[in-house]
């Protein structure tokens, strides 16, 4: 029997299922809780996700793994890929500002055309522009990759 596995580390939990390929049947499956908030540290997904493995019963015998991740997250590295510090979550609207100023400063239109999407909160770039103005030691670090 050939089984896969499926991760999907969300902003609440990771959930692993391994299902077996010829039927799609769910063979066994596991989860673990991710911390609350919209700054987390990106080792603690990490942590989550092998716990969920090993609540799975782990991925010893799995010939093939996806992993699905949250997405508009911002995790800030060095030039080293070190973490600098915590990861800036889709759900941290602080960058609400920094957004509305990328939009007006290009363009809501012209960014939408280079991008296909206009900067919101949510959205990384807004994220990048707010750690310029608010945490310049790290945006210079983050920069100088």
């Amino acid at each position: 029997m050939t089984l896969v596995a499926g991760v999907d580390s969300s902003t609440q939990n990771c959930k692993v299922v391994i299902r077996e390929v010829a039927t799609g049947g769910l063979v066994r499956s596991g989860r673990a809780g991710h911390p609350q908030g919209t700054e987390v540290d990106p080792a603690l997904w990490w942590e989550a996700m092998r716990a969920a493995i090993a609540d799975a019963g782990g991925i010893d015998d799995v010939a093939a793994l996806a992993i699905a991740g949250q997405q508009h997250g911002l995790i800030a590295l060095d030039r080293d890929g070190h973490v600098i510090r915590p990861a800036l979550l889709w759900n941290d609207t602080r960058s609400a500002a920094a957004a509305r100023d990328l939009a007006a400063e290009v363009g809501a239109g012209a960014y939408a055309r280079r991008t296909g999407t206009v900067p919101v909160a949510s959205f990384t770039a807004g994220k990048l522009r707010w750690l310029r103005d608010h945490e310049p030691g790290n945006a210079a670090r983050v920069a100088a990759v």
